[in-house]
């Protein structure tokens, strides 16, 4: 019995050793079969890299924004997208006037009547992109399903404008309130808009939240260039309604539809 039990002992650690994988030898076949596989559907047509950086500009049915974006591919077919963006947000009824039928002498900045604020945003997301077709070959087109949402910070600047005050004849600058908008909304008294550069001061914050879903065709002809055009749908909801012009529905929730260009590189 006492020679079974020693036999046991020495024989033992031969047996877990010869029994436990070389992980080191593994991982390194791991690698080497992995690349082998992102090789081949490269060949084969498929976007491969590690990491992608890129920017671009959307033109959406209800204003505009600049946009940079970064993507960790996951798999083969799905990446991690990471983006910052920052636009801003239209009225529907906002048009730029350089003059008026009641006041056709008007010589500084042209302005946009009955605007209350400039609606500015700023977007912090996280998506994923999903690779539904490669391109198979250089002159192909690969296309994504983008989707994500995040963070939105809705920035309200009061529109100032100029005017003539006809109690004093002097020049000066309003925004909208209860109090100036007999003179804010006639157009006999106003001299144009008061510049980019007013309002700053008085910015609101607005936090809200905001998803997106697009599609993005890349026909960049090389796959560490990327080169795109983006469509896609946009919702944003802040947690106070936004006012934009005077005597329009102010809103809460903002819904569009865009068009992107996109430019990058891959690695």
């Amino acid at each position: 019995m006492k020679k079974i039990i020693l036999l046991i002992i020495i024989l033992a650690p031969i047996i877990l050793f010869a029994q436990k994988p070389d992980t080191r030898a593994d991982r390194k076949a791991e690698r080497k079969a992995r690349v082998k596989e992102l090789q081949k559907r490269a060949a084969e047509g498929e976007i491969v890299f590690a990491r992608q950086t890129a920017f671009g500009i959307k033109l959406s049915t209800d204003g505009y924004g600049g946009f940079i974006e970064l993507g960790r591919m996951k798999t083969i077919r799905r990446t991690n997208l990471y983006w910052l963006e920052l636009g801003e947000r239209k009225h529907a009824k906002e048009e730029k006037l350089s003059k008026l039928a009641s006041n056709p002498f008007i010589s500084n900045n042209p302005f946009v009547y009955g605007k209350i604020n400039n609606f500015y945003y700023a977007k912090l997301g996280f998506g994923q992109q999903l690779t539904l077709g490669s391109k198979n070959n250089k002159n192909g087109v690969a296309v994504s399903l983008i989707y994500g949402g995040g963070f939105s910070a809705g920035l309200l600047k009061p529109y100032y404008i100029e005017i003539k005050d006809p109690a004093t004849n002097q020049f000066r600058d309003i925004r909208y309130s209860d109090t100036t908008r007999t003179l804010f909304l006639d157009p006999s008294v106003i001299q144009g808009s008061s510049g980019f550069g007013k309002g700053w001061k008085d910015l609101q914050f607005v936090p809200g939240a905001h998803v997106r879903s697009a599609l993005r065709f890349d026909y960049g002809r090389y796959n560490e260039l990327l080169s795109a055009i983006e469509i896609g749908l946009n919702a944003e909801f802040y947690s106070k309604k936004m006012p934009q012009m005077v005597d329009n529905k102010e809103k809460r929730f903002f819904f569009n539809a865009y068009v992107a260009l996109t430019f990058g590189r891959r690695k």
